[in-house]
């Protein structure tokens, strides 16, 4: 099979070199969370190549970036309190990071990414002071209201130095399901060691590319998840910025994640575990370095698009009814490469009141609360956070 390379492509967000090999071409779409009021949807809606490069020296996996963080992030659509599911997953953290590293009324929280004080609310709970970082001022807001207190802030070299000034170190250091979501890497792990304190954790968690390759979970790319990390390449970047990862965990979080534990490298507390090795060795056994893995995947992609079609096409021609549950990034990923419009979708539901009454962005399907499924009893229902399906 030809491999589809390019050679006038971007250059690697880390390292700087020249992207030249395909991962996936998922066509022109919208931004996944740039949902559609009713007085919108006869305006031209901004579509851009979700178009995913893979760095030959890395493998890091990354898009292009075409909206800045800025216009993403001004006005967010997703609050993490929404989710029964993570919200568990934020409590068992925040009992495991007290139980493992001794956090009391003394110790200092600080979250990137804080959203709407879904995680940092716990440690509150418990006495222990915390810093939420968010760039979206609506969300934050929310945290505010929450008591957990938030400053509205990309997280930078800068920016961090500025915190710094009027906070102290973070001997926990949380940045959940936010990685990806950075435009300049290098910039915001600076960022990051600068807000550590000497002998402090930080912890982030983001999908594992491992899983995304293995399981063809091509609907978690979309525009404003700029870089899909597997072990290997995430070890390597931060090492180059100075942080050794001591250890890792794989999760179930966004159908298999990673939680990365990282320390000054000149701290000598917190040992290195065996699972760090254990980790890269098994990337390496899923042929994590070795390009052909990414190379292929986009053929991947095409068949499982043509089966989803084949299957919604002729449920419709049997005269069924599809609805969808939920209105997630990915979701919108996925109907828009699919090219799945209302004309075989009625409608969708969820269960964050700030998309109901709007629409999807590009497909225009509308969004109700979910009760709306009760009441029409569609004949098939098309999961599309399929992440939290045990929670529909």
């Amino acid at each position: 099979m030809e491999t589809l390379n390019k050679t006038d492509g971007p250059t690697c967000r880390f390292s700087g070199i020249e992207l030249k090999h395909t991962f996936a071409d998922l066509g022109r779409q919208p931004l996944s969370n740039s949902y559609l009021h009713p007085s919108k949807l006869s305006h031209a809606e901004p579509h851009y190549p979700l178009y995913a490069w893979v760095s030959e020296d890395n493998f890091l996996v990354q898009l292009e970036q075409f909206e800045t963080a800025d216009e993403i992030f001004s006005d967010y659509a997703y609050f993490s309190s929404f989710s029964d599911g993570w919200l568990r997953h934020a409590e068992a953290y925040t009992s495991l990071m007290v139980e493992r590293f001794g956090l009391s009324a003394e110790s200092f929280v600080m979250e990137v990414a804080s959203n709407d004080g879904y995680l940092l609310q716990y440690f509150t709970q418990r006495g222990i002071p915390v810093l939420g970082v968010e760039p979206a001022a609506n969300v934050a807001e929310v945290a505010i209201g929450k008591g957990v207190p938030s400053e509205v802030v990309f997280m930078g070299e800068a920016s961090a130095k500025e915190l710094m000034q009027r906070y102290p170190g973070a001997d926990i250091l949380a940045a959940n399901n936010v990685l990806a979501h950075v435009p300049d890497l290098n910039d915001f792990i600076i960022g990051l060691r600068t807000c550590l304190a000497p002998d402090g954790v930080l912890t982030i968690e983001f999908p594992h590319l491992m899983k995304l390759i293995q399981e063809t979970q091509f609907d978690t790319i979309y525009h404003e998840h700029f870089s899909y990390f597997s072990f290997y390449t995430v070890q390597r970047i931060f090492a180059h910025h100075g942080i050794t990862l001591f250890d890792v965990e794989q999760l179930p979080t966004h159908g298999g994640s990673l939680r990365i534990y990282g320390k000054h490298a000149a701290s000598t507390a917190h040992p290195v575990t065996g699972r760090v090795q254990s980790l890269l060795d098994e990337e390496v056994a899923a042929g994590l370095t070795d390009m052909a893995t990414y190379t292929n995947f986009n053929e991947k992609v095409k068949k499982l698009k043509r089966n989803a079609l084949g299957f919604l096409l002729a449920a419709k021609e049997e005269g069924k009814s599809i609805a969808a549950y939920g209105a997630p990034a990915k979701g919108n990923t996925m109907l828009n490469y699919c090219g799945i419009r209302t004309d075989i979708i009625d409608y969708t539901v969820d269960r964050s009141p700030h998309k109901q009454g709007l629409f999807l962005p590009g497909t225009q399907i509308p969004i109700f609360g979910p009760d709306h499924v009760a009441q029409t009893k569609p004949d098939y229902l098309l999961i599309l956070p399929w992440n939290i399906k045990d929670e529909v």
